[in-house]
């Protein structure tokens, strides 16, 4: 991506404007790959460092970034293009708008552009782990215009297969800008001889052992009676909120929570917490 300008580069040291844009292609890469999942067709985005004209209907969502990373970024939606995402994210067709003023984006709109907005960045923060030196978190929220003047902008426009443009700004704080500057490291002491016992040959044995672990969504305690009635199309209620963290077992027994992501066409698990097991009964601790 070059849309960002670079700045006049006076001896051979790295521009971190290139980490911004690789920072920004990112997102766009992993917009472009869910939305071409959810349309079912290939999407292409064309990037520009023009700032979208302002409106008071606009969509802000502020992500703040955490782990090899910190600082702040903005996606700054028009109304339309929120309720269109929002829209393919549900499976909804649009309705012919020609001439017709869009209506203010719903609150079912509204909380599935959020949702969807929350896999992009799960997937932005995957992506990114190896260019920031480690695990990079994103917390995505709702929010109002930032009060910092951001850095760097890039624009993301695209037309679905009705022609409807989809638009998305993103804002890169100076904040998100001084992280994202390479640093040169110093060289580190080599580090002294493991004092750590070599694991034993029964215990290496056990490391190519294959194991399987299961995703639960929810939980839901039913009555035999309500599991024999049971047939397609009936909906089951889970106990779990919308936005619970997905478990991980491993045999049954909890190891790991996470949010739902998706990498390449499949699900995936972002993990945002791994269970310590509890002591054995009798156990000190």
């Amino acid at each position: 991506m070059t849309n960002v300008p670079d700045a006049p580069a006076k001896n051979p040291a790295p521009d971190f404007r290139t980490e911004i844009c690789n920072w920004c292609e990112a997102w766009e890469t992993c917009l472009r790959n869910v939305l071409s999942q959810v349309s079912g067709q290939p999407i292409a985005f064309e990037i520009s460092a023009e700032p979208l004209p302002a409106a008071d209907s606009d969509l802000w969502y502020t992500v703040v970034a955490g782990g090899a990373v910190h600082g702040e970024m903005t996606l700054r939606l028009p109304a339309a293009s929120g309720t269109r995402l929002a829209q393919k994210f549900l499976g909804e067709t649009a309705p012919a708008a020609v001439g017709i003023t869009p209506e203010p984006i719903t609150a079912e709109h509204k909380e599935a552009l959020e949702k969807l907005l929350r896999q992009i960045a799960g997937l932005a923060a995957t992506a990114l782990a190896s260019t920031a030196g480690g695990e990079v978190q994103f917390h995505l929220s709702s929010s109002s215009a930032p009060s910092w003047s951001s850095d760097a902008i890039v624009c993301l426009q695209t037309r679905d297969e009705a022609g409807t443009s989809v638009t998305l700004e993103i804002q890169i704080s100076p904040a998100l800008a001084a992280a994202l500057q390479p640093r040169v490291q110093p060289a580190q002491p080599s580090p002294p001889p493991s004092t750590e016992p070599p694991p034993s040959s029964s215990y290496r044995r056990l490391m190519d052992v294959g194991l399987d672990v299961k995703l639960r969504f929810g939980t839901r305690r039913m009555l035999l009676r309500d599991v024999l009635a049971l047939s397609a199309g009936v909906v089951v209620e889970l106990e779990n909120a919308l936005h619970s963290p997905v478990d991980l077992l491993l045999d049954g027994r909890l190891i790991a929570q996470g949010d739902v992501v998706v990498v390449d066409g499949k699900y995936g698990l972002r993990i945002t917490d791994v269970v310590d097991p509890a002591p054995a009964a009798g156990s000190p601790g």
